[in-house]
């Protein structure tokens, strides 16, 4: 069997699906620095739970802020070669940069956000304000 060598690109797809991903959630132009981490979003009785999949970074490389209910998750991994420069027959694990943002509901406790990462992915358990109801009965007159 005969490897073939690759340099690292993130412009270049492994499969059709992942390129049009790319081409739909981040347009061309960003694409080439840019990959999307999977995502899960669940809601408990007590708050709003985020996790997002990105094996391989420091915490220090997370960027989260919080602006009129809008949460915004930002990170970046870079690729960095060894000094030994290995030859490459295949780079299927992502690096560049991510942004992912999502709009919270207004019945969270926005102090009381917290964040963790362990074993490749990032926690976010935002509770929520049980004063706050956002639903309501509404009598037909």
């Amino acid at each position: 069997m005969n490897m073939i060598k690759r340099t690292p690109s993130m412009f270049v797809p492994n499969t059709m699906d992942k390129f049009f991903d790319k081409f739909f959630n981040e347009g061309l132009e960003n694409g080439a620095n840019t990959f999307n981490p999977r995502t899960d979003i669940a809601e408990t009785e007590k708050s709003f739970e985020i996790e997002v999949a990105v094996p391989g970074f420091n915490k220090k490389d997370f960027n989260i802020d919080l602006n009129d209910g809008l949460l915004t998750i930002s990170g970046e991994r870079k690729f960095e070669k060894e000094k030994s420069e290995k030859n490459f027959y295949s780079i299927q694990t992502e690096y560049g940069s991510f942004k992912k943002s999502f709009q919270l509901p207004d019945n969270i406790v926005s102090d009381k956000i917290e964040a963790s990462y362990e074993n490749g992915i990032l926690s976010l358990v935002i509770p929520k304000d049980e004063t706050k109801k956002l639903v309501s009965k509404i009598t037909v007159k």
